[in-house]
């Protein structure tokens, strides 16, 4: 990686508003703890324009980019190389710009996946159970099949076209044995009873519905660690009848700073400042 030198480089979020609320305060304050040259904005990309953007990028020097809804799949499109394990999940949030080249990842499955190793969790090899088919859902599976291939994946969902192709991908890309099946009480119940790790990608639960849980609290057992994608409120109903149950938990806000941190080594070379990120991400929240 080309090492940042003493020129003040620029590194951007593109997308909807929305996905810039809290960004360019997490990345800034990274960047100004370690002294780094580098300065982190904000621009809105209308649809359509994404090639455009992606070329103004390069022909001004920035550093690298995040993308946000609704541009992730497009982008893929129009850099110009995209990692594997980004190339399997479909989309890419991250740009790194080296020498003229744009090249795009995936930081979302990697957040998740470094925040399980961080509790002392490695999926690798064990049976893992993820709720949920979208988004969340689809980085997470892949990058599991991809980097740190369980012995077992199970993946139960309620949109059966998004279930079947998640499922045929991860055993395709991933070379995971997989399954799938819609999300039902039973099929919760018998999935639970073999899993290690459970993951929940799903909005359910969700401010302001934080009293909402896909998984009974008699299904917990205090072998099983129990993730939750849901990042606001940090502790989600799901986690709090998980630790009732004597579960080790991971909460949502680890996922998020986690692939914030993946972002920021990519582009800077350097370990990402975790405790001044995890200050930042706090206050917002």
């Amino acid at each position: 990686m080309t090492p940042i030198d003493a020129k003040t480089q620029v590194c951007a979020v593109i997308g909807h508003p929305i996905g810039h609320s809290l960004s360019p305060a997490l990345h800034n304050a990274a960047f100004a703890a370690l002294e780094l040259p580098l300065v982190y904005v904000a621009h809105d990309v209308l649809p359509g324009c994404v090639g455009r953007a992606m070329e103004g990028i390069r022909a001004l020097g920035y550093r690298g980019l995040s993308v946000t809804i609704p541009h992730k799949v497009k982008a893929m499109e129009v850099v110009d190389q995209v990692d594997p394990t980004a190339r399997a999940i479909g989309c890419i949030n991250t740009v790194v710009h080296e020498g003229g080249c744009l090249l795009g990842s995936n930081s979302d499955g990697r957040g998740a996946l470094n925040a399980l190793r961080q509790a002392g969790c490695d999926p690798t090899g064990k049976n893992v159970l993820v709720l949920g088919s979208g988004g969340a859902a689809r980085a997470i599976a892949m990058t599991l099949a991809c980097e740190a291939p369980p012995a077992r994946l199970e993946i139960l969902g309620v949109e059966p076209d998004e279930l079947e192709r998640l499922v045929r991908d991860v055993q395709q890309r991933g070379q995971v044995p997989a399954g799938g099946a819609r999300l039902t009480r039973a099929t919760l119940c018998e999935h639970l009873g073999t899993a290690d790790v459970l993951m929940h990608c799903s909005p359910i639960g969700m401010h302001p519905n934080e009293d909402a849980s896909l998984v009974p609290a008699e299904y917990l057992r205090p072998e099983l660690l129990v993730f939750d994608a849901v990042y606001n409120p940090r502790q989600t109903r799901l986690l709090r009848d998980a630790s009732a149950a004597g579960c080790a938990t991971v909460e949502g806000l680890e996922m998020f700073l986690g692939q914030a941190a993946v972002q920021f080594e990519l582009w800077t070379g350097v370990p990402a400042p975790h405790e001044v990120m995890r200050r930042v991400v706090e206050a917002h929240l």
